[in-house]
């Protein structure tokens, strides 16, 4: 009985100190965050001021910092060429990884083998090796930087290795190749039995990959640098730089945009975020 007690109450101590453990793991995580929203509350000389003091110790709370950058950053312009581009690309890299990587699963042949290593290898090679040849390729030769197209064209290439490798997993092991079967015989061509049969039954990871990508694109600072000098074709990332000066920075406006930017993948996360658990599980264990 004693033991029991002793076995039970070490069980307990060491719950606790996991869940002590997690806990300053999370606000360590989220206080970069949640200093973003508190600044963005603020007026400039509190932040310089006291940039780590709470609402409540300070005086001159303002939404003024979200008007300002709403503005300056011309935030519907630059919303729609986010949109524009995350959506394009989002919808380009799904459907076009989901038919490689079937093609791939269903054909076991030495072209398949051969590509589908090639582009798992190509995950590994980092994007600033090969931006400068990219921009001088793209803008040197080709003269079709500062184009719309040209971007949604560089996130499906660079986005389709990772998008291919997770949906090769999840075909591997969730699509039974006899509903395939059963569509030939009812005479389902190639394409219906993908598009009508395999397609729909890719939900989970097709929800995965939709919010990872969108993630990806919507946030991205670097390729869109090289890529995009017109004002009228910035994006969102873009457009809050526009906030820092030669010699000084506008803090609070610079925070408000970061929320701005932020506020619609939130929510696009919040939506999707059990078809994404669903899908990374599914995807990597099978």
């Amino acid at each position: 009985m004693t033991q029991t007690t002793i076995g039970g109450t070490r069980k307990k101590v060491i719950n606790a100190l996991m869940m002590a453990g997690l806990i300053i793991v999370f606000i360590a995580y989220m206080f970069p965050f949640i200093m973003v929203i508190i600044n963005s509350l603020k007026q400039k000389r509190d932040i310089i001021k006291s940039p780590f003091s709470w609402l409540f110790t300070i005086k001159g709370l303002s939404f003024d910092n979200f008007v300002k950058a709403f503005t300056q950053m011309d935030f519907l312009n630059a919303f729609k060429n986010s949109l524009i581009v995350t959506v394009s690309a989002t919808v380009l890299v799904t459907l076009l990884a989901a038919m490689l990587a079937y093609y791939i699963v269903r054909h076991k042949n030495w072209i398949s083998s051969v590509t589908f290593s090639l582009m798992v290898a190509s995950m590994i090679i980092p994007f600033q090796a090969i931006m400068i040849p990219l921009v001088s390729i793209y803008g040197g030769t080709l003269n079709i930087l500062n184009h719309r197209l040209t971007l949604i064209f560089m996130h499906t290439g660079f986005s389709m290795a990772m998008s291919v490798f997770m949906f090769h997993g999840f075909l591997n092991g969730n699509i039974p190749i006899a509903l395939e079967e059963a569509a030939y015989i009812d005479g389902c061509t190639h394409s219906q039995t993908f598009f009508r049969i395999v397609f729909p039954l890719l939900k989970p990871i097709i929800s995965t990959m939709v919010i990872l990508n969108a993630l990806a694109f919507w946030n991205d600072f670097l390729l869109p640098s090289l890529v995009l000098t017109d004002k009228k074709l910035l994006t969102l990332p873009l457009s809050t730089y526009s906030f820092y000066g030669t010699y000084s920075a506008d803090y609070g406006t610079i925070m408000a945009g970061l929320l701005l930017c932020v506020i619609p993948i939130l929510i696009l996360y919040m939506v999707l975020q059990k078809q994404i658990i669903n899908g990374v599980v599914a995807g990597a264990v099978k």
